[in-house]
């Protein structure tokens, strides 16, 4: 059967559903491919975001918060509690409640707006007259357009590929059925931290193995030291400098050999073993060179700063391309291109593109860090204020990390906003706000906040900048 449409989009992820939801209400006829399937086969569209990364990642944060807090914190409210255990089985069961709620709430999203969905695999057909051809399942499709949203998949050691039993991705970290005595994960990225987080709560005793010799490179040093500080206290065991070696497998379990920065030989023997050193484009099976599609040494689509490929009338966003593999940045760049397919002219600052990571505390920033202004040799002004000092945090039990603003020396325009503590993730949207509008740390300063609030930290942090902190 084949149909013919204005827009076709290969992806149903966050860059992908987006994308078609916005091309269709600028008038086209769109049509959204994805292959996801739920456990009972049928479609689940969201991508990796809503299936296996993001939002069943947050969901089992917030299970395992909720236990360490019973088991630790609420003591200190006056709450005592009895047998306290952890029901892995039912928490699962919540965390897939959860996805489905956010597969099926994209369905209806994609049918509300008129966009016609395929459950399969998309893949280049051929170039035809006046556009392209792509073949799902016995349909053909043709478009003048394409998006392509395929997004990425998580990276294997060489030597050990994932078998999701004995050596896992963020696939299967996120299925475990009962918590593992002895875990080790090899990467102390967002996943590996976030998975190493969860485990840890609920009783597994968790080494981290970063191959380079600093923590969170791509963190504000100063955050990333106090985040450190954080993590090792509650129990996490962080090795950096380590370069992993031979990975067995056997019915007892995995053993990871590897060499610590001191040139130690050393093996770990673990029941499971989480892989995060990162993430690699999907584009195997997109039939790439049957239009000529340019792919880099990556395997990642090559795109111009507006998300044109090497082929006019195919556009590609998210993961598969350059920048941040990041589900907002990817929903960002579906709606720019959109847009431009419909003849505007919109545009997507990278720099205003905030990151977050789950973990308690959590660490959020947008801009640049004190290391990239100092590399730049740009003259800069800091403030930061501590979560200790805080009102609201101090009721929540949570003072642990602080917010940090940096701002030019000479305008006073803010550079970059880090924080880890509480709640930095939602706290984290009034700085990329403030720097969108080329907001001053005075202006930030001068806005009212209400009290008590979490978000006086931020207004303490810039007013700090100019040593006016009134709190500390």
């Amino acid at each position: 059967m084949s149909s013919t449409f204005d827009i076709i989009v290969v992806g149903g992820g966050p860059g992908g559903y987006i994308a078609a939801i916005r091309a269709a209400q600028l008038g086209f006829k769109v049509a959204c491919i994805d292959e996801w399937k739920n456990a009972e086969g049928g479609p689940a569209p969201g991508g990796t975001c809503t299936n296996v990364g993001c939002i069943p990642s947050k969901a089992l944060l917030q299970s395992s918060e909720h236990f360490e807090h019973a088991g630790h914190r609420f003591a200190d409210h006056g709450i005592g509690l009895k047998e306290l255990h952890m029901d892995v089985k039912k928490m699962l069961g919540r965390k897939d409640t959860v996805v489905k709620q956010n597969n099926d709430g994209i369905l209806y999203l994609l049918k509300k707006n008129k966009v016609s969905f395929f459950h399969g695999r998309g893949a280049f057909a051929k170039a035809v007259e006046g556009g392209f051809e792509i073949a799902v399942n016995e349909d053909s499709l043709v478009a003048p357009q394409i998006i392509i949203a395929t997004g990425s998949s998580a990276r294997a050691l060489p030597e050990a590929p994932f078998d999701e039993k004995l050596v896992l991705s963020n696939d299967g970290a996120l299925r475990l059925d009962a918590v593992p005595r002895k875990l080790c994960l090899i990467g102390a990225g967002v996943i590996g931290l976030e998975m190493g987080s969860v485990w840890r709560r609920l009783g597994a005793e968790v080494t981290v193995l970063e191959g380079l010799p600093t923590f969170l490179g791509a963190v504000d040093e100063q955050i990333a030291k106090e985040a450190h500080k954080a993590f090792v206290k509650q129990g996490l065991k962080i090795e950096l400098g380590v370069k992993v070696g031979k990975v067995s497998t056997s019915k007892k379990g995995v053993s990871v050999a590897y060499v610590n920065a001191k040139g130690e030989a050393q093996t770990l023997e673990v029941d499971k073993l989480i892989v995060s050193i990162g993430r690699v484009p999907n584009t195997t099976g997109l039939n790439a060179g049957k239009v000529g599609l340019k792919l880099d040494e990556r395997g990642a689509i090559v795109v111009d700063e507006d998300c044109r490929t090497s082929v006019p009338g195919i556009w590609a966003v998210g993961d598969v391309v350059r920048g941040p593999m990041l589900a907002h940045k990817a929903e960002e760049e579906g709606v720019a291109v959109a847009e431009r397919i419909a003849g505007q002219h919109p545009h997507v600052n990278f720099n205003t593109v905030p990151w977050v990571i789950y973990t308690s505390p959590e660490i959020a920033w947008v801009g640049e860090n004190e290391q990239q202004l100092k590399a730049r040799s740009v003259a800069y002004k800091a403030g930061t204020f501590p979560f200790l000092a805080n009102g609201r945090a101090r009721a929540l039990g949570d003072t642990t990390g602080m917010v940090k603003v940096l701002a030019d020396a000479k305008t006073d325009e803010i550079l970059g906003v880090h924080i880890v503590g509480p709640m930095a993730s939602e706290l984290i949207a009034e700085a990329v706000m403030a720097m969108e509008f080329k907001a001053s740390s005075e202006d930030l300063a001068r806005i009212c906040h209400a009290h008590p609030s979490l978000s006086e930290a931020t207004k303490e942090a810039a007013l700090a900048v100019d040593k006016r902190a009134l709190n500390f």
